[in-house]
C-alpha cells in the first residue's frame, strides 16, 4: 500500500525485543495495533541492538544507509547501557540531544512525530541481584535527563518506567532470560504509546 505510514524505531535491546520474538517487541506490537484499527502502518524499520549505548546508536545510524530517508513517525528509547556501563550522565545528555535531533530530522523535521520512551528499570529483575535501590536511583537520574531534553525539544514523552517496576510483583512481565521485558510488558507499553501516536498520525 503506497499510502501506508512508515515507522523508524531507534534504540537498544528494549527496541529489538531481546529474549522474545520480533513480533512481541514493542515496535511490531505497535504497528500491528494500528493495522488492527484500520490505520495502515508498514513494518517498522529498526536500528537497534542489544548492548548499544547512545554512542553506538549514533555510529550505527551513520552507517545505516537511511540517513537521508524520512518517516511518518519515529520512536527513540536509549540509555540503559550508558547507565550499565558506568558512562557519564553529562555524555549521555550530549549524545541524547544529538539522537533526539536526528530522530526529528528523520520525522520530516516534525517534533510531534517523534516519541521518546523512558528507560525501564531493570533493577527489579532477577538479573539485578537485589541491587534494585542503586540501579533504580541511577535509572531515574538518566530518565530525568532524557525527559528534560525531550520536553525542551517539544517531543512527546512516554514514561514506561513505572510499568517496568511492576515486574517486581509480576514475573510474567519478565522474559525467560530474567532481564528483559516479556511480550506482555511490551504490550503494556504499547497501550500507553498507541493512544499518543495515533492522535498525532490522524491529524
Amino acid at each position: 500500500m503506497t499510502d501506508s505510514l512508515t515507522y523508524l524505531a531507534l534504540g537498544d535491546s528494549y527496541t529489538i525485543g531481546e529474549a522474545v520474538s520480533p513480533e512481541q517487541s514493542f515496535p511490531y506490537q505497535l504497528s500491528h495495533s494500528f493495522i488492527a484499527d484500520g490505520l495502515p502502518v508498514m513494518h517498522p524499520v529498526i536500528i537497534a541492538k542489544t548492548g548499544w549505548t547512545t554512542d553506538n546508536l549514533i555510529t550505527a545510524i551513520s552507517g545505516s544507509g537511511i540517513i537521508n530517508k524520512k518517516f511518518d513517525f519515529v520512536t527513540l528509547l536509549i540509555g540503559v547501557n550508558d547507565q550499565y556501563q558506568g558512562l557519564s550522565q553529562s555524555n549521555y545528555r550530549v549524545k541524547f540531544i544529538q539522537l533526539l535531533n536526528t530522530a526529528i530530522n528523520f520525522a520530516k523535521s516534525d517534533a510531534s512525530r517523534v516519541f521518546v520512551l523512558s528507560i525501564p528499570d531493570y533493577g527489579v529483575t532477577p538479573f539485578a541481584g537485589g541491587n534494585d535501590s542503586i540501579i533504580g536511583l541511577q535509572i531515574d537520574q538518566f530518565n530525568a535527563i532524557n525527559k528534560t531534553e525531550t520536553l525542551k525539544a517539544g517531543v512527546p514523552y512516554v514514561d514506561i518506567t513505572g510499568i517496568s517496576r511492576q515486574a517486581a510483583n509480576d514475573p510474567a512481565l519478565i522474559a525467560a532470560d530474567g532481564l528483559h521485558p516479556s511480550g506482555k510488558m511490551y504490550g503494556l507499553w504499547v497501550q500507553q504509546l498507541e493512544v499518543l501516536v495515533a492522535a498525532r498520525l490522524k491529524k
